[in-house]
Order: structure tokens, then C-alpha cells, then sequence
């Protein structure tokens, strides 16, 4: 009885610990959905706000929401496109590690574009407005370089499959049409004649030739075809009958 206690003890303490487990995996799935969901929402609305300042204002704080969303949307581009490859390319995980270590100086122009975005001292910001310009396009260049490569590459994998896909279809309709070869032509009139001769030779090529008994007709018996029977085409002209002096 002890034994069956302790036994039942034991798969209810396991019961009760599968189960806080499977519950801390959940709640954790959940939450980061959550933190994934409110991320993506921050992101939507900031992009909004950068895209609206971008057209809707002049100056220094327009110039600089312009930098900054050509910036966001570029490296944004870009990663999607090098996770989406590595996926099916495992080579582009070389190409993905640039990218991540790309993505620090992205982040750290964005986090100086966003402080200068509040800095009221619009004159020193315009004085800076260059050199954060050529910045951003170095990032941009560099990831848009990324991004083109690993479609090119895409690309050109895609173009080698479908070409040696042609050429196996290709193969197989040819050996589907197999009817469509075309057959030897028939021997001549006087090759059957010339044949016919030396066939009818003895086993030596001299002497007479061997003939079938009448009524009976052996494998190998030779019969001519007669002339009247036979079914000619509508451009052959009747044969003139030969006249007897």
C-alpha cells in the first residue's frame, strides 16, 4: 500500500510539474506575441509620423525625417529579403552577419537623428545636416548593395533550375513523340527484283532455285505481286500495255 501511495505521489508531483512547465511556455509565447505585436505597432506609427514630417514640413526637421526614413526603410528592406534567403541559401549567412553588424551604425545614426530631432538649436543642426546625409547614404548604399545581391543571386539560381527543366521536358516530349521518327524508306522495285535473283539461288549462290511445292507456301517461299491488284496513287499515270507483233 505504501508502495502504490508513494507511486501516485510521484506522478502527481510530475503531473503538477509538466503542467507549470507547459504553463511558463505559454505565458512566455504569449508574451513575447504581445512585445512582437506592440513592437510592430510602435514601428507602424513612428513610420507614419517620419513619412508625414517628411512632406509636411520644411527644413531642418523635414530633411532629417527624410534621413531617417529612407534609412528605416532600406534596412527594414533589407533584412527581410537576407532572412527570408537564408532560409532556402544557407551561403547568405556570411552576407546576413555584415548586415547585423550594418545594422549597428544603422541603429546608432537613427538613435542621433531622433536626438536631433528635439535639439532647438536649428543652426547647429543645419551645419550637420551634410555629414549626416552622406552617412546615411553610405548605410543605404551598403544595404541596398546587400539586398540586390541576394536577389541577383535568387535570381539566377531560379533561371539555372528552370533552364535544366526545359531541356528534361524537352527530352521527354521528344521520347513521348516517339512515332514521329521516320521509318527507313521501302526498298525499290528493282532492288526487289536484284533480290529476288539472289534469293532464288541455292544455298551456294548456283544452281536453280529452290521452289515451294504448288498449294504450299514455306516460310521462306517467294511470291510475286501482281501488277493488277495493286493500288496506286492518284498522280501515277496507268502503265500503256505492251503490244504483240
Amino acid at each position: 500500500m505504501e508502495a502504490v501511495i508513494l507511486i501516485l505521489g510521484l506522478l502527481f508531483v510530475a503531473f503538477m510539474a509538466l503542467g507549470v512547465y507547459v504553463s511558463v511556455k505559454v505565458i512566455g509565447a504569449a508574451k513575447r506575441g504581445v512585445d512582437r505585436s506592440i513592437t510592430q505597432a510602435r514601428r507602424t506609427v513612428e513610420d507614419t509620423t517620419l513619412r508625414a514630417k517628411s512632406y509636411g514640413q520644411a527644413g531642418v526637421a523635414g530633411e532629417l525625417a527624410r534621413l531617417r526614413l529612407a534609412l528605416r526603410t532600406s534596412m527594414r528592406a533589407t533584412q527581410e529579403a537576407l532572412q527570408t534567403g537564408v532560409a532556402e541559401d544557407a551561403s547568405l549567412s556570411e552576407s546576413l552577419g555584415l548586415f547585423q553588424r550594418l545594422s549597428v551604425h544603422g541603429r546608432e545614426l537613427d538613435e542621433e537623428l531622433k536626438r536631433l530631432e528635439r535639439e532647438p538649436d536649428r543652426v547647429t543642426v543645419a551645419s550637420l545636416l551634410p555629414g549626416l546625409k552622406q552617412r546615411t547614404e553610405r548605410i543605404t548604399h551598403s544595404a541596398e548593395s546587400l539586398r540586390w545581391a541576394a536577389r541577383d543571386r535568387a535570381r539566377q539560381f531560379a533561371d539555372d533550375d528552370l533552364a535544366a527543366l526545359n531541356a528534361q521536358i524537352d527530352v521527354e516530349a521528344g521520347a513521348l513523340r516517339h512515332w514521329t521518327v521516320e521509318e527507313p524508306a521501302e526498298p525499290s522495285a528493282g532492288a526487289d527484283r536484284r533480290g529476288g535473283a539472289g534469293a532464288g539461288a541455292g544455298p551456294g549462290g548456283d544452281g536453280p532455285a529452290w521452289r515451294a511445292p504448288v498449294g504450299e507456301e514455306g516460310p521462306g517461299a517467294l511470291t510475286a505481286r501482281d501488277p493488277r491488284g495493286q493500288t496506286g496513287y492518284p498522280w501515277q499515270k496507268d502503265a500503256r500495255p505492251e503490244t504483240t507483233n
